[in-house]
Protein backbone atom coordinates (compact mmCIF):
# COMPACT_ATOMS: atom_id res chain seq x y z
CA UNK A 1 0.00 0.00 0.00
CA UNK A 2 1.14 3.24 -0.91
CA UNK A 3 2.16 5.87 1.67
CA UNK A 4 -0.34 8.41 -0.17
CA UNK A 5 -3.23 6.31 0.73
CA UNK A 6 -3.07 6.59 4.38
CA UNK A 7 -3.44 10.63 3.86
CA UNK A 8 -7.07 11.70 4.85
CA UNK A 9 -8.04 15.30 4.21
CA UNK A 10 -8.60 17.62 7.00
CA UNK A 11 -11.89 18.08 8.23
CA UNK A 12 -12.79 22.29 6.87
CA UNK A 13 -15.56 24.10 6.54
CA UNK A 14 -16.35 26.29 3.59
CA UNK A 15 -16.36 30.40 4.25
CA UNK A 16 -18.63 32.79 2.13
CA UNK A 17 -15.59 34.62 1.06
CA UNK A 18 -13.96 31.87 -0.28
CA UNK A 19 -11.71 29.27 0.69
CA UNK A 20 -11.69 26.78 3.79
CA UNK A 21 -11.46 26.75 7.43
CA UNK A 22 -9.26 23.51 8.40
CA UNK A 23 -10.80 22.38 12.19
CA UNK A 24 -8.94 21.99 14.83
CA UNK A 25 -10.86 20.64 18.02
CA UNK A 26 -14.80 21.43 18.43
CA UNK A 27 -16.22 22.05 21.87
CA UNK A 28 -19.71 22.56 22.76
CA UNK A 29 -20.95 24.07 26.29
CA UNK A 30 -23.84 22.59 27.26
CA UNK A 31 -27.36 24.26 28.91
CA UNK A 32 -26.31 28.37 27.96
CA UNK A 33 -30.34 29.17 27.34
CA UNK A 34 -32.06 29.31 30.83
CA UNK A 35 -35.21 27.66 29.07
CA UNK A 36 -33.28 25.12 27.79
CA UNK A 37 -31.36 24.47 31.05
CA UNK A 38 -34.77 24.01 32.95
CA UNK A 39 -36.37 21.48 29.91
CA UNK A 40 -33.61 18.85 30.65
CA UNK A 41 -33.75 19.12 34.34
CA UNK A 42 -30.94 21.72 35.02
CA UNK A 43 -31.23 25.10 37.16
CA UNK A 44 -30.04 27.99 35.33
CA UNK A 45 -29.74 30.09 38.13
CA UNK A 46 -26.92 27.66 39.73
CA UNK A 47 -25.32 25.88 37.35
CA UNK A 48 -21.94 27.06 35.93
CA UNK A 49 -21.05 26.65 32.37
CA UNK A 50 -20.06 22.90 31.42
CA UNK A 51 -17.92 21.88 28.32
CA UNK A 52 -18.07 18.54 26.27
CA UNK A 53 -16.54 18.01 23.01
CA UNK A 54 -17.12 16.19 19.26
CA UNK A 55 -14.59 15.35 17.14
CA UNK A 56 -13.44 17.56 14.48
CA UNK A 57 -14.54 15.14 11.24
CA UNK A 58 -17.94 15.09 12.97
CA UNK A 59 -18.82 18.14 10.64
CA UNK A 60 -21.14 17.79 7.51
CA UNK A 61 -21.70 20.61 5.45
CA UNK A 62 -24.56 20.30 2.78
CA UNK A 63 -24.23 21.61 -0.44
CA UNK A 64 -27.90 22.24 -1.00
CA UNK A 65 -31.30 21.67 0.47
CA UNK A 66 -31.27 18.70 -1.04
CA UNK A 67 -28.75 17.10 0.68
CA UNK A 68 -29.49 13.95 2.87
CA UNK A 69 -28.05 14.45 6.91
CA UNK A 70 -26.92 10.33 7.59
CA UNK A 71 -29.37 9.51 10.82
CA UNK A 72 -27.35 7.26 12.57
CA UNK A 73 -27.21 3.43 13.67
CA UNK A 74 -27.92 2.12 17.07
CA UNK A 75 -30.49 4.52 17.79
CA UNK A 76 -33.91 5.47 17.46
CA UNK A 77 -34.35 8.92 18.87
CA UNK A 78 -31.75 11.52 17.50
CA UNK A 79 -32.84 15.06 18.48
CA UNK A 80 -31.72 18.85 16.93
CA UNK A 81 -30.53 21.57 18.84
CA UNK A 82 -29.59 24.59 16.77
CA UNK A 83 -26.49 26.89 17.53
CA UNK A 84 -24.62 29.16 16.61
CA UNK A 85 -20.96 27.81 15.63
CA UNK A 86 -18.13 30.05 16.67
CA UNK A 87 -14.90 30.08 14.91
CA UNK A 88 -11.57 31.05 16.29
CA UNK A 89 -8.46 33.21 14.31
CA UNK A 90 -6.80 32.81 17.54
CA UNK A 91 -6.58 31.63 20.98
CA UNK A 92 -4.45 30.91 23.96
CA UNK A 93 -4.87 29.78 28.09
CA UNK A 94 -6.34 32.08 30.59
CA UNK A 95 -7.73 34.44 28.62
CA UNK A 96 -9.36 37.87 29.71
CA UNK A 97 -13.07 38.64 28.05
CA UNK A 98 -11.40 41.36 25.67
CA UNK A 99 -8.93 38.71 24.39
CA UNK A 100 -11.71 35.97 23.68
CA UNK A 101 -13.43 38.59 21.66
CA UNK A 102 -10.25 39.20 19.83
CA UNK A 103 -9.93 35.86 18.83
CA UNK A 104 -12.88 35.29 17.16
CA UNK A 105 -12.86 34.81 13.56
CA UNK A 106 -16.64 34.09 12.41
CA UNK A 107 -19.85 32.49 12.76
CA UNK A 108 -21.86 29.46 11.39
CA UNK A 109 -25.00 28.04 11.85
CA UNK A 110 -25.13 24.43 13.24
CA UNK A 111 -26.89 21.31 14.70
CA UNK A 112 -25.61 19.64 17.67
CA UNK A 113 -27.29 16.20 16.78
CA UNK A 114 -27.79 13.86 20.23
CA UNK A 115 -28.56 10.34 20.16
CA UNK A 116 -31.05 11.23 22.70
CA UNK A 117 -31.86 7.71 24.01
CA UNK A 118 -27.83 6.81 24.19
CA UNK A 119 -27.36 10.15 26.24
CA UNK A 120 -30.03 9.16 28.54
CA UNK A 121 -28.86 5.82 29.37
CA UNK A 122 -25.63 7.33 29.74
CA UNK A 123 -26.60 9.66 32.29
CA UNK A 124 -28.58 6.45 33.88
CA UNK A 125 -25.06 4.52 34.08
CA UNK A 126 -22.95 7.60 35.02
CA UNK A 127 -21.04 6.90 31.55
CA UNK A 128 -19.55 9.42 28.83
CA UNK A 129 -21.69 11.10 26.27
CA UNK A 130 -19.17 10.53 23.62
CA UNK A 131 -21.50 7.70 21.83
CA UNK A 132 -24.65 10.27 21.87
CA UNK A 133 -22.68 13.63 20.75
CA UNK A 134 -19.55 12.59 18.69
CA UNK A 135 -20.91 10.25 15.87
CA UNK A 136 -20.04 10.31 12.51
CA UNK A 137 -21.78 13.45 11.01
CA UNK A 138 -23.07 14.91 14.65
CA UNK A 139 -22.30 18.59 13.58
CA UNK A 140 -24.14 19.70 10.33
CA UNK A 141 -22.98 22.75 9.50
CA UNK A 142 -23.66 26.25 7.73
CA UNK A 143 -20.80 28.40 5.52
CA UNK A 144 -18.80 30.28 7.68
CA UNK A 145 -19.62 33.87 8.00
CA UNK A 146 -16.29 35.73 8.38
CA UNK A 147 -16.76 38.53 11.44
CA UNK A 148 -13.17 39.02 12.85
CA UNK A 149 -12.99 39.86 16.19
CA UNK A 150 -16.71 40.34 16.39
CA UNK A 151 -18.81 39.31 19.64
CA UNK A 152 -22.75 38.78 18.30
CA UNK A 153 -24.66 39.85 21.56
CA UNK A 154 -28.59 39.67 19.86
CA UNK A 155 -30.25 38.21 17.00
CA UNK A 156 -32.87 35.17 16.36
CA UNK A 157 -31.64 31.42 16.15
CA UNK A 158 -34.22 29.18 15.38
CA UNK A 159 -35.21 25.99 13.53
CA UNK A 160 -38.22 24.50 11.83
CA UNK A 161 -38.95 20.94 10.48
CA UNK A 162 -41.36 20.41 7.42
CA UNK A 163 -41.80 24.38 7.92
CA UNK A 164 -43.42 23.87 11.62
CA UNK A 165 -41.43 26.14 14.20
CA UNK A 166 -39.49 23.93 16.56
CA UNK A 167 -36.94 25.90 18.22
CA UNK A 168 -36.63 30.28 18.58
CA UNK A 169 -34.80 32.07 21.20
CA UNK A 170 -32.43 35.09 20.43
CA UNK A 171 -28.75 35.30 21.24
CA UNK A 172 -29.15 38.13 24.07
CA UNK A 173 -30.88 34.81 26.12
CA UNK A 174 -27.80 33.07 26.34
CA UNK A 175 -26.81 32.71 30.40
CA UNK A 176 -23.25 33.25 28.96
CA UNK A 177 -22.57 34.82 25.85
CA UNK A 178 -19.90 34.24 23.41
CA UNK A 179 -16.35 35.82 24.69
CA UNK A 180 -17.02 34.77 28.59
CA UNK A 181 -17.67 31.62 27.27
CA UNK A 182 -14.63 31.42 25.10
CA UNK A 183 -12.47 32.54 28.26
CA UNK A 184 -14.05 30.08 30.17
CA UNK A 185 -13.36 27.22 27.73
CA UNK A 186 -10.06 28.39 27.56
CA UNK A 187 -8.91 28.22 31.56
CA UNK A 188 -9.03 24.29 30.89
CA UNK A 189 -7.46 24.11 27.16
CA UNK A 190 -5.28 26.13 25.29
CA UNK A 191 -7.33 27.24 22.83
CA UNK A 192 -5.94 27.95 18.90
CA UNK A 193 -6.92 28.79 15.33
CA UNK A 194 -9.48 26.24 13.75
CA UNK A 195 -11.00 25.64 16.61
CA UNK A 196 -15.12 25.71 16.81
CA UNK A 197 -17.16 26.32 19.89
CA UNK A 198 -21.21 25.40 20.29
CA UNK A 199 -22.64 28.04 22.36
CA UNK A 200 -25.62 26.12 23.43
CA UNK A 201 -29.77 25.65 22.26
CA UNK A 202 -32.38 26.78 23.03
CA UNK A 203 -35.89 25.66 24.55
CA UNK A 204 -37.69 23.03 22.17
CA UNK A 205 -35.09 20.21 21.27
CA UNK A 206 -36.79 16.95 19.82
CA UNK A 207 -36.54 14.46 17.38
CA UNK A 208 -36.26 14.22 13.90
CA UNK A 209 -37.69 11.52 11.73
CA UNK A 210 -35.86 10.02 8.32
CA UNK A 211 -37.44 11.83 5.16
CA UNK A 212 -38.31 15.31 7.33
CA UNK A 213 -36.55 18.75 6.28
CA UNK A 214 -35.06 20.55 8.00
CA UNK A 215 -34.23 24.27 8.17
CA UNK A 216 -31.95 26.06 10.57
CA UNK A 217 -30.86 30.14 11.07
CA UNK A 218 -29.26 32.53 13.03
CA UNK A 219 -30.12 36.23 11.89
CA UNK A 220 -27.03 37.92 10.67
CA UNK A 221 -25.19 34.35 9.98
CA UNK A 222 -26.87 32.91 7.49
CA UNK A 223 -28.99 29.33 7.55
CA UNK A 224 -28.94 25.63 6.82
CA UNK A 225 -31.34 23.58 5.25
CA UNK A 226 -30.72 19.49 4.70
CA UNK A 227 -33.29 16.52 4.37
CA UNK A 228 -33.07 13.96 7.37
CA UNK A 229 -32.20 10.50 5.65
CA UNK A 230 -33.02 6.97 5.74
CA UNK A 231 -31.62 5.10 8.75
CA UNK A 232 -29.81 1.56 9.37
Amino acid sequence: MSREEFVIPAPALPVGCGGLFPVRRIFCVGRNYAEHAREMGGDPSREPPFFFMKPADAVWCPQHAEARWPYPPATHEVHHEVELVVALRGGGLELSVQEAAEAIYGYAVGLDMTRRDLQAEAKAKGRPWDVAKGFDASLPVSTLLPKPGEALHGGEIGLEIDGALRQRGDLAQMIYDVPAVIAEISRYWRLAAGDLILTGTPAGVGPVRPGERVRAWVEGVGELAFVVGEGD
